[in-house]
């Protein structure tokens, strides 16, 4: 019997007699499980990438090789491969944040060598518990080294998560001859590049053609999100089966959700912010028994998950790039005949692709700062650092962890300290990423506009060879859904956007004990009730006459007093009700803020009092990047006015951003005998999370 009849053999145990390998599969085994290579397998989604990886791990166990190590980009994922993997009988475990009670099991079935598959993030590879524990114990033993989608190497290794260059090193640990696996749908020259450079410049490329004969493509350009909302609740109902709506920001997957539950569908958020594993886990499950209908999501639910009956993929607004959005839209029609991908283009895309690509990289400033103040130490904490450094925590941790990579930075005992390495700001790899993404995104736009074959478009983006006129999209056929919906459907999306209540929570904890015990929990008689802001900054309706007001008129208009009022009355449920009104002070714009408080404290039929003062001149609290800056300034520059009522009362403020002026000042007024406080603000400034 030869390699190839036996592996046909597994195959069949695996999926029953009738299993044949797809075009390409064999030659990608034969590759890394017979022949020891190093090879990249470029397929399309729902070719069967990992029956390769499982078959190969099959003939090398059977061979005597120790398990395969398998770099998953996703929690998601992993839990999908976990499952697949013990159907074609693997033993397959993973090592992660969520499971740690279990980690010295785990470690033990590896050291006895009764586990075929370990499953990890990238993120685990610097984690010196599991390097010294588990990798170096199992790397001279190690019989396959995977790296599932592995295009995640160029788009998120650069910035995103810096882990994934870490890659290169461990390879360098394996014993010569050890086969590397990377496989991914979405490979452009630029990623390959970057592939290879963590994977090996001699990689064999396995390419297959990346047309989805099952799906149909467009794009439409809808420019408000009330007509995007509106668009959704007109048309869903024409989509098989159950789908997938991506969308940027955790905010909107929770906005969009929000919408088609009350207009009648089963659909859920899905994010990175939901808490813990398990609730994103029970919404998967939910979606695989088609207990719900959609799932809202962001780029959190994407690679890799596995249900094949997807009718429909639908994005609320463009991705970053052409990459991006085939490997998302690839979710749907895997084993339908006929599914439909539908990107809905808004006027908000670009703004919040620009903010990604701005805040990819810190500044090199950024960066010398940070390692100056680590030299003056004998060893700081991610907080002490945010004490010295006027850097936000996201930054933060993107700079240490750069700094750490790079072997600038050790971190010993949560300390983080400088080591003898010399670094330097590798000024021409970053400038040649951002053009590269800036160009990306203008590409996505192109495919919008077009008007050419959409398919088409996106394969030969991704250097497919294969590429040719689809004959499915709605540029080919020259029809598709209609852009139209309702005037009245278009009425209530936008009453809708404008009835959201947008809660400020009060914060629990402070920086380093400045309002309360040194473990930083402010106490709980001195920390405001749940806020409400009547907008979202810069967003059409009432932000952006906000924006507008403030900037170009200097003057608040009765429109935003009187939609006040109405929030205030009839969508927020204050009890006891506010007795008093005041406003956080402004030296810059002394008048703006104070006379919309007056005017609310005249309609609510309540005593406005000026309550809070302007103690200093300090820095605009936007300027403050992470939390101890941003308390410190406000500190320093704040203070109560006197005898103040004893009563409870409306805290008003135009802007919230960090939360921190608001924070104080009713930590302020409590301490001067106020009764409870309600934060009232005009807009939220959002920040943009994926």
């Amino acid at each position: 019997m030869t390699d190839k009849d036996h592996v046909l053999q597994l195959l069949k145990s695996m999926l029953g007699n009738d299993a044949v390998f797809r075009p390409g599969q064999w030659e990608a085994i034969e590759a890394v499980a017979i022949n020891k290579q190093r090879a990249l397998v470029v397929q399309r989604t729902g070719w069967g990438k990992s029956m390769v990886y499982f078959l190969a791990t099959k003939i090398l166990r059977e061979q005597g090789a120790g398990p395969t190590l398998l770099i998953s980009p996703l929690l998601s994922l992993m839990r999908n491969q976990i499952e697949a993997a013990e159907k074609f009988g693997l033993k397959a475990q993973t090592i992660n944040c969520e499971n740690q009670q279990a980690w010295a099991e785990i470690n033990k079935q590896l050291i006895d060598n009764k586990c075929d598959l370990l499953l990890i993030s990238p993120e685990r590879l610097n984690n010196p518990e599991f390097r010294e524990k588990v990798l170096l114990s199992i790397s001279g033993k190690i019989g396959l080294m995977v790296v599932d989608e592995a295009h995640c190497i160029s788009d998120w290794g650069h910035d995103f998560r810096p882990d994934y260059r870490r890659i290169v090193r461990i390879i360098t640990m394996l014993p010569h001859g050890i086969p590397v696996l990377g496989t991914t749908a979405t490979a452009n020259d630029r990623v390959v590049a970057d592939i290879q450079a963590q994977l090996g410049s001699k990689l064999l490329i396995l390419r297959g053609p990346l047309d989805r004969e099952s799906l149909r493509l467009q794009s439409i350009r809808l420019p408000s999100r009330a007509e995007r909302l509106a668009w959704l609740a007109h048309n869903l109902n024409k989509f098989p089966g159950s789908g997938i709506i991506y969308c940027l920001t955790q905010a909107d997957t929770e906005l969009v959700a929000d919408w088609l539950s009350k207009k009648g569908y089963l659909a859920k958020a899905y994010h990175a912010g939901l808490d813990g594993g398990e609730a994103r886990s029970a919404i998967e499950q939910e979606f695989l028994t088609n207990q719900v209908k959609i799932i809202v999501a962001t780029i959190a639910l994407g690679m890799g998950f596995d249900k094949p009956d997807i009718g429909f993929v639908i994005h609320f607004q463009c991705p970053g790039s052409v990459v991006a959005y085939y490997q998302q839209v690839g979710r749907a029609g895997r084993a339908i005949d006929k599914s439909y991908g539908i990107l809905l283009a808004g006027e908000e895309d670009t703004k919040i692709q620009e903010y990604f690509i701005k805040t990819a990289f810190p500044e090199p400033q950024t960066f010398h700062n940070v390692l100056k103040t680590l030299e003056g130490s004998e060893g700081l904490s991610f907080y002490d650092i945010l004490d010295q450094v006027n850097i936000s925590s996201t930054m933060a941790h993107k700079v240490l962890k750069i700094l750490e990579i790079d072997g600038a930075v050790g971190l010993d005992k949560n300390k983080y300290f400088r080591t003898p390495n010399s670094w330097r700001y590798d000024e021409q790899r970053i400038e040649l990423v951002l053009a590269l993404r800036n160009f990306e995104l203008k590409e996505i736009q192109r495919y919008v506009d077009e008007g050419k074959c959409s398919m088409k478009f996106l394969l030969n983006a991704l250097n497919d060879p294969y590429a040719k006129n689809c004959g499915r999209c709605a540029n080919c056929k020259t029809q598709g859904l209609s852009s139209k919906v309702p005037e009245s459907l278009l009425e209530e999306a936008t009453i809708f956007l404008n009835n959201i209540p947008i809660v400020i929570d009060p914060k629990i904890k402070a920086p380093n004990g400045f309002l309360g015990p040194k473990n930083g929990k402010i106490p709980e008689i001195y920390r405001n009730q749940p806020g409400r802001a009547l907008s979202n900054y810069g967003e059409a309706g009432w932000g952006a006459m906000v924006v507008s007001d403030k900037y170009k008129s200097g003057k608040f208009s009765e429109e935003l007093v009187r939609a006040s009022i109405k929030l205030i009355l009839d969508n927020w449920h204050l009890d006891p009700f506010p007795e008093w009104v005041c406003c956080v002070p402004s030296n810059r714009h002394p008048y703006l803020v104070p006379d919309f408080a007056k005017a609310i404290a005249a309609e609510l039929g309540v005593p406005f009092f000026p309550a809070l003062r302007k103690t200093s001149e300090s820095p605009e609290q936007k300027m403050m990047l992470n939390s101890s800056m941003q308390l410190q300034n406000v500190i320093k520059s704040l203070g109560v006015v006197g005898t103040i009522p004893s009563g409870p009362v409306l805290l008003i403020d135009d802007i919230i951003d960090s939360g921190w002026t608001l924070t104080v000042a009713g930590y302020l007024l409590r301490k001067a005998g106020s009764g409870v406080v309600y934060p009232y603000v005009l807009t939220k400034a959002t920040g943009r999370t994926r």
